[in-house]
């Protein structure tokens, strides 16, 4: 093996490292959105999990990153450690596709069709056409399949530079004198696999690899098998290193998935070498190729899925011995874990839900604000302050959160969902914010023994009503993201604005007969600011998410232009609103 041949080998493993880069973040890219739904799909039904591990990691092509996303939602609170077995040993399984991929580097027969998926005779013609596509296409979507293609073929030539650059090995004494004999000890080997899919963090791309070298034909069955094994141990580094800093169950997912990897090598090679023993060498000594390289690959992560399955609450009970949990553990429950950027399409849609608990404590600590004008409770206070600082808290964290996601490379729609999230969380504070203040003006109106005229009680009775149920479409609409719904937040906000300065008009005529006073009117103005307010943030909620759906993103613009309609959807629920909120 020359050095044109070694200079041609790290060429090789770089165009397969980076292909298999390209293709995997493609991938995670356009499936990100829907592995939310998919994960949410978990039950206590084992084989659900099974299942939902293989969809995603076939959709991400990595178990490695499955695992770390993983750690993530366990450190988050967003799953249960028990929920992650059964997905972790389907993600073994879904990661076979890719060896099975690469297998088409071994394909000799004749047959036109077949001589089609070898690498060097399509994975060329393929990464011309996606450049072209991605140089000309207008449409996103078919920029992002055509890198995911791109990122295939790269990797095939990558694969095919590869297993050019090796082939000259099969002539080379130490490597078949030496270096095979020593991998014939299933113990070298292991400890070899493991190594290399450690290096790489990837036991794909290290099979791969494997494959490459089978097609210099001096790769037995017996000197692959526990290479492979090995490859499936070293891969659980990068979960491993993911879990550091973690609380208890976060560390628990990784040693779950290390402890399955070295299990099912403990269980499956001894029983390997004694049929091969009892069938005196039936296969141990045969020469093996990529396809045989796949397929054992398949079958030893299908059968140990099987196997292991029903002993799932053993190998829980076994990371609980192993990781046990401090009494003096101060490490605060994490927010939403750095490790769901691993995939940014996920870590959107968890903010999205996160958003969504955000917006439902505001609605409720504003109407709990409410109730306090009508009976002053020093419990509901605290709650209104509690629910005020806990929303702070939500604006704080999601907001450095969201603009961690935003510096990832990320979809159109993903994009344009974090800058209204990143807009949201900040109507919501302050919705909270005058929350509170009204609170505190109940307060206020207690301890001075206050009280509001019962005419002005009457108008203000009025004006909450509606906001009651501006805040209950926007935060309804926001969650359910009904921009249909969102469109009748502004005509209402707009009757609120008009009740506002209906009421302020009302008070100076109370005050000039002497029916009202002074201390009063600044709290009477106080209050109707704080409930105004809260209803133009309702609107900002609501003419963020039309303006995202409608990608223009002019509130004033939106704002004036709906204003000034004078037919249509507008007008119609201004007249329905401003009816039904008439002052007597």
């Amino acid at each position: 093996m020359g050095l044109n041949n070694i200079f041609i080998l790290c060429g090789g493993l770089a165009f397969f490292l980076y292909g298999m880069h390209v293709m995997s973040h493609g991938l995670q890219k356009m499936a990100g959105s829907k592995l939310e739904k998919t994960l949410k799909s978990l039950t206590s039904n084992p084989i659900k999990g099974i299942a939902v591990g293989m969809v995603i990691t076939v959709a991400i092509q990595s178990s490695s990153a499955m695992t770390v996303m993983l750690v993530g939602l366990v450190n988050s609170s967003l799953i249960e450690l028990s929920q992650t077995i059964p997905i972790i040993l389907g993600s073994n399984i879904g990661t076979t596709l890719t060896t099975w991929l690469f297998s088409f580097a071994g394909v000799t027969n004749n047959n036109v069709f077949l001589l089609i998926l070898k690498p060097e005779a399509l994975a060329s013609i393929i990464a011309l056409v996606c450049v072209i596509i991605i140089k000309v296409a207008k449409g996103n979507r078919r920029k992002d399949i055509a890198s995911i293609v791109l990122g295939f073929a790269i990797l095939m030539i990558g694969l095919t530079q590869i297993s050019y650059a090796v082939t000259p090995l099969a002539d080379e004494l130490w490597f078949t004198d030496v270096f095979l004999v020593m991998l014939k000890n299933p113990i070298f080997g292991i400890v070899t696999g493991t190594v290399l899919s450690a290096l790489i963090q990837s036991s794909a791309a290290s099979i791969g690899i494997l494959q490459a070298i089978s097609l210099t034909g001096t790769l037995t069955v017996g000197v692959a098998i526990p290479i492979i094994m090995g490859q499936n141990i070293g891969t659980c580094v990068t979960a491993l290193i993911s879990a550091m800093g973690t609380d208890v169950n976060a560390k628990r997912v990784a040693a779950a998935h290390t402890y399955i990897k070295i299990i099912s090598t403990l269980i499956f090679l001894p029983t390997l070498y004694i049929i091969n023993r009892i069938t005196n060498g039936v296969f141990g000594d045969k020469y093996i190729n990529p396809v045989g390289i796949a397929l054992f690959h398949s079958i030893y992560n299908i059968a140990m899925t099987l196997i292991l399955l029903p002993f799932s609450k053993m190998i829980l009970r076994l990371t609980e011995i192993t990781i046990r949990e401090k009494k003096d553990n101060n490490l605060q429950k994490v927010f939403l874990d750095d490790r769901l950027l691993t995939s940014p399409s996920f870590a959107v849609i968890e903010s999205q839900n996160i958003t969504n608990k955000m917006a439902r404590l505001s609605h409720d600590t504003v109407i709990t604000a409410l109730e306090l004008l009508d009976s002053y409770d020093e419990k509901k206070y605290r709650s209104v302050k509690t629910g005020e600082d806990m929303i702070d808290d939500y604006e704080d964290k999601l907001g450095t959160f969201l603009v961690k996601i935003s510096s990832r490379e990320m979809t159109i729609h993903d994009s344009d969902q974090v800058t209204k999230l990143l807009q949201t969380i900040g109507y919501l504070e302050r919705i909270s914010d005058h929350a509170l203040n009204i609170a505190q003006i109940a307060e206020e109106m207690r301890d001075k023994e206050l009280s509001f005229s019962d005419e002005a009680r009457v108008d203000i009775g009025v004006m909450i009503k509606a906001l009651r149920e501006v805040l209950s479409i926007s935060i309804n609409a926001f969650i359910e993201n009904d921009t249909k719904s969102a469109k009748r937040v502004e005509p209402l906000e707009q009757v609120i604005d008009k009740l506002r300065e209906e009421i302020k008009a009302r008070h100076i005529e109370r005050l000039k007969k002497g029916q009202c006073t002074i201390e009063l009117g600044f709290i009477l103005a106080d209050l109707l600011g704080n409930l105004e307010r809260i209803s133009d943030h309702c609107s900002n909620i609501a003419v963020c998410m039309i303006e995202i759906q409608a990608s223009v993103l002019n509130q004033h613009s939106y704002l004036s232009k709906v204003r000034k309609s004078e037919i249509g959807q507008y007008s119609d629920d201004y007249k329905t609103f401003e009816e039904k909120y008439r002052l007597n």
